[in-house]
């Protein structure tokens, strides 16, 4: 009973900061565009209601790709990402779309093969997330940029 509560406490904590940081995120506030790590925003589709829900997320570039996590065991960001990979993202107040790569709790595409079928160097940056994310039980998405997103 009190682990539930708290789990609900959680989300609903984590929504109200999404709410004021969402809009401040999307415009570019703290994007990772002079320095390595920032924030941006990911469109996910959920899974279940097939809503589009907007989730400010840390955020690192590494060379073209960009890597996104979380520490939450239960965010559904992820879960969502790994059932519907394709998505819309904001960096630098730009709109941009991707194809993303989810690890961690919940998601069932970090197999061997999965990761195996992917460019080498997405493959190689997702093996070494997984380690991550199985030792800690954090979520990971690699994001590949799509040829019509224009970087920054």
């Amino acid at each position: 009973m009190f682990i539930a509560g708290f789990e609900r406490l959680e989300a609903e904590f984590f929504r109200g900061v999404n709410q004021v940081v969402e809009p401040l995120v999307r415009v570019g506030l703290g994007a990772p565009v002079l320095f390595p790590a920032g924030a941006i925003v990911i469109e996910t589709l959920g899974r279940k209601s097939g809503r589009r829900l907007n989730v400010p997320l840390m955020a690192a570039l590494v060379g073209d790709l960009i890597v996104v996590s979380t520490v939450r065991r239960r965010s559904n960001w992820v879960k969502n990402l790994a059932a519907h990979p394709e998505v819309r993202y904001w960096l630098g107040g730009r709109e941009r779309e991707a194809t993303a790569f989810a690890l961690g709790p919940g998601t069932e595409t970090e197999t061997p093969e999965m990761i195996a079928k992917l460019p080498p160097r997405v493959s190689c940056l997702a093996a070494a997330l997984k380690q991550h994310s199985t030792m800690f039980g954090t979520g990971f998405a690699i994001l590949m940029p799509r040829e019509s997103s224009n970087r920054p």
